[in-house]
């Protein structure tokens, strides 16, 4: 029986999403021949935590599903363990960039795929804690069924349990790596306010996600499909499909990995939104099978983010994403060039030539994102009122995050680097730390 890991993190009150993913939990163990690890990565203050803490205690207990409840001391703790058992260099360094102080979308999904590998899980399959799955006839739909139906298979075998292939043939021996869906519900990034206020603006800061040599038109299709997922279409029926997948039609609420992310992790940029989306490019890009299916999770927004001090950390974790794209879009140009030369004759991605490709791209010349943060001052002050107050906030910061953009890139490129022993430590690493006193065993 193979384990899989089925995470969400959370740094926010989600009693309510903790029962029901566990209910998707329980769906895998009973339709499939799986051990389930459900692993609640816990960032959230003390009254949330206790909140968890009662939720998991409440939870059925079920054969198959294996419930792990994580505080950061905990994830810390193992962190800590691992680090020096893989014998990276700067310790110090990696450990902030696997647990950093700051939001970071990346590192918590990071920590799974090394807790999982501790686990002995063959996959991951990551939820979020500001989604929820559609209801048809009164029963979830669970997006783990497709993906525990094609991941890790090779993709001839897959073959027969999609709806259709769209696959080249000669791709037929390497494994599904990825299998993924969108949402349905509100746009993934809460900028429905700016296009209300101002949709000329709106345009000129989504745009901003595109590379700078893209025509007009190519932008203006960029900025139609950006954040908005599979749009309001309610599930149906299901459908899937054997591909290689537009990272634009998946979305982290909706995601799972095979075998990839045990080879580079994903970017532990902090306060960046976007950041976590990498390993969907370059499995595309690598030319590995992945399986789109439809079965949508709903996105809705949660109050925090609207408050004073809410909204301006949200807006600066907008604000970075386009700064960030000075570099992915370089490096997803970069890997589309490389193509199948980024896999080894295993179909394993080679992570020296993707190190290779990050620290380049943090020699590129920054005149580009000064000329973003140039239109993003320009279309705040028009929006008014906080937006402009949140204006004044960006233009004291502009060095500092023009600096951070970069630093992020190199923070990548060393945590790919020490990803193989960190990955190759946490096997042998013990989830919980058992102290040993007079011959017994304390938790």
């Amino acid at each position: 029986m193979r384990k899989i890991c089925l995470t969400l993190p959370t740094n926010r009150e989600c009693a309510a999403t903790i029962a029901a993913v566990n209910e998707e939990a329980v769906y895998a163990a009973e339709h499939f021949d799986v051990e389930v690890h459900l692993l609640i990565l816990d960032s959230s203050d003390a009254s949330a935590f206790a909140g968890h803490t009662r939720a998991v205690r409440e939870l059925p207990r079920v054969p198959g599903v294996v419930v792990h409840h994580l505080g950061e001391t905990e994830q810390r703790d193992f962190l800590q363990r691992v680090i020096h058992r893989a014998d990276v260099m700067k310790p110090e360094l990696v450990l902030d960039l696997m647990l950093p102080a700051d939001v970071s979308y990346g590192a918590c999904t990071n920590r799974a795929f090394l807790i999982g590998g501790a686990l002995g899980c063959r996959s991951i399959h990551r939820r979020d804690s500001d989604s929820r799955y559609q209801v048809v006839n009164g029963a979830p739909v669970f997006p783990i069924h497709h993906e525990l139906g094609s991941l890790g298979k090779r993709a001839s075998d897959a073959v027969h349990g999609v709806s259709e292939t769209t696959l080249d043939p000669r791709h037929a021996d390497k494994p599904v790596t990825m299998a993924g869906s969108s949402f349905v519900g509100e746009l993934s990034v809460d900028i429905g306010e700016i296009y209300q206020l101002d949709p000329d603006v709106y345009t000129d800061m989504v745009g901003l996600w595109a590379p700078a040599d893209w025509s007009d038109e190519e932008k203006k299709q960029l900025v139609d499909e950006s954040f908005r997922g599979a749009g309001s279409d309610p599930f149906t029926r299901d459908h899937s499909t054997l591909t290689l997948v537009d990272p634009l039609r998946v979305d982290m609420c909706n995601i799972s990995f095979h075998q990839v992310h045990e080879r580079v992790p994903l970017p532990p940029a902090t306060n960046t939104i976007g950041s976590d989306y990498f390993l969907m490019h370059l499995v595309h890009d690598a030319a590995l099978p992945g399986v789109l299916h439809n079965r949508n999770i709903e996105n809705f927004y949660t109050g925090e983010r609207r408050t004073g001090p809410g909204f301006l950390a949200y807006q600066m974790r907008f604000v970075k994403f386009f700064l960030s794209m000075l570099y992915f879009n370089f490096l997803y140009d970069r890997m589309a060039q490389a193509g199948e030369s980024l896999l080894d004759d295993r179909y394993q991605v080679r992570a020296s030539v993707v190190a290779e490709l990050v620290r380049e791209s943090t020699r590129l010349d920054r005149a580009e994102n000064v000329r973003r943060l140039d239109v993003l001052d320009a279309s705040y002050r028009k929006l008014g009122g906080r937006y402009a107050e949140f204006a004044d906030l960006l233009a004291s910061r502009r060095e500092r995050l023009l600096d951070e953009a970069r630093h992020d890139m190199e923070d990548f490129a060393l945590l790919i680097e020490v990803w193989e022993a960190m990955m190759s430590a946490s096997g042998a690493t013990s989830l919980h730390h058992i102290p040993r006193q007079r011959g017994c065993d304390r938790r």
